[in-house]
């Protein structure tokens, strides 16, 4: 059947709405026990050398990915051993931030990357009031969670200035990155 101009295609159920993020969601706690448990003494030595620049580019890069989770949590906790937690936290919090601009940057070339879903309209609403905006961004930004994505590329589009962008997801992701290495260390 070809889809005529201007018929829209009916919703989904609503609980298939759920779905996608819920086995997203396992499939990334799945992916970061694995590479935890996965990940050899050898190569835990050699990143321990790297120390606070490999927390840095760790989340640089894994953050640097738009929609596409990558486990990278479990080499901040063992970073976070080897080394001062604190130290790790920071590192990781600054990269992360700069890894976040890749997604500011392709919202504001005004390409189309997200479905236009409540949640989209919602953060898009709160990302037009400037008072609004950084709070939503350290918001989103803190938890650790896929759903930054779209604040951040809704953010690039919407023209949320790149300092107050950057400013708001480091001191979430402050957060963020303290959560995971000093729980997962305490779990150890």
């Amino acid at each position: 059947m070809v889809d005529e101009p201007g018929v829209e295609a009916p919703a989904p159920p609503r609980r298939r709405l759920w779905l996608r993020p819920l086995l997203v969601g396992v499939a990334v706690v799945v992916a970061n026990i694995a590479v935890f448990l996965l990940l050899p003494p050898a190569l835990l030595e050699r990143l321990g050398g790297f120390g606070y620049l490999g927390a840095f580019a760790a989340a640089a890069l894994a953050n640097a990915t738009v929609l596409v989770p990558v486990p990278y949590f479990p080499l901040l906790i063992r970073l976070g051993q080897a080394v001062d937690p604190w130290g790790v936290v920071l590192a990781a919090a600054a990269g992360s931030a700069i890894g976040e601009l890749v997604g500011y940057y392709v919202g504001r070339s005004g390409r189309q990357a997200v479905a236009q879903t409540r949640f989209y309209h919602w953060v898009r609403e709160q990302l037009s009031h400037p008072w609004r905006a950084p709070l939503l961004l350290f918001a989103l930004s803190a938890p650790p969670m896929p759903v930054f994505d779209v604040a951040g590329l809704l953010a690039g589009a919407l023209g949320v200035p790149v300092s107050v962008f950057f400013f708001s997801v480091f001191l979430g992701r402050i957060i963020r990155m303290g959560m995971v290495v000093f729980i997962g260390i305490g779990l150890l």
